[in-house]
């Protein structure tokens, strides 16, 4: 996932998009603990996805109140 692909994205569409991350991540924790996991990688990548998420819904609220 792309930030400039993000940054094009309306805040109800990043939050979807939060959510659903969020949900891949809890799914790779348990198939990790469970020993069914085999892709290691996804779990950092998932990871930096939500990071990047929060931070463009961050930016866009910041821009939001610097705007009023």
């Amino acid at each position: 996932m792309d930030a400039s692909e993000l940054k094009t994205k309306t805040p109800d569409q990043l939050k979807d998009q939060l959510v659903a991350l969020k949900k891949e991540a809890f799914n790779l924790r348990f198939q990790q603990a469970t020993g069914q996991l085999e892709n290691t990688a996804r779990m950092r990548a998932v990871r930096r996805d939500v990071a990047r998420v929060k931070t463009i819904l961050n930016q866009k609220a910041a821009e939001a109140a610097a705007s009023n």
